[in-house]
């Protein structure tokens, strides 16, 4: 069996409702969603509780340890971590979940900052981007647009901060011999002559 996404997920439910408003049968809309809302409060609730029992520290250990690792691999899951932001249950603030997606894409590529209220994530290339050419960037920017749609789906847009150019060598200038004795007293060689 293939895993659904969140965002597949979605879309479908929202064809199923669709299909049912345009059926013309107002009372089995409303019925259907309904149903949605009651399963969703019903899958949250489990969510939640079990996030509580993942995040609880073992016997005696103090909250300021790290994360358990059941509760790690849980948040590092695309479907789970998709689910939890649904729910608004992840213990995960949008720029630990930004960097999170990020890690797992293959391309070197870090935060140049988020805007909450755009929701548009700047990115900046930190490594080889082979040739350099845009159709590379492109690549890596799309494999962060479908990381983050599981991890931080908050971030509405990414934007690809250009790459810059490699700096031209400063040409050094090499004078041939000592410095001429009326420059070097400091008077213009027109005066010393």
């Amino acid at each position: 069996m293939s895993a659904v996404t969140a965002e597949q997920a979605g879309r479908r439910v929202e064809e199923i409702l669709d299909r049912l408003a345009a059926g013309g049968d107002e009372r089995a809309c409303t019925a259907a969603e309904e149903l949605v809302r009651v399963l969703m409060d019903f899958y949250g609730a489990g969510l939640a509780r079990t996030v509580e029992l993942l995040g609880r520290p073992a016997g005696g250990q103090h909250e300021a340890q790290p994360q358990p690792a059941p509760l790690s691999g849980l948040l590092g899951d695309g479907l789970v971590s998709s689910l939890l932001v649904l729910h608004d249950l992840h213990p995960e603030d949008i720029p630990t979940r930004i960097a999170r997606a990020l890690r797992g894409v293959q391309h070197s590529l870090e935060s140049a900052g988020f805007d909450e209220t755009t929701g548009v994530l700047r990115l900046r290339l930190t490594g080889s981007t082979g040739c350099g050419c845009p159709s590379t960037q492109e690549v890596a920017r799309q494999a962060a647009v479908e990381a983050l749609a599981c991890f931080a789906p908050e971030v509405t847009a990414v934007e690809l901060d250009p790459v810059a150019a490699p700096r031209e060598p400063a040409l050094l200038q090499i004078g041939i011999g000592p410095p001429d004795s009326a420059v070097a007293a400091g008077r213009s060689p027109a005066a010393a002559t």
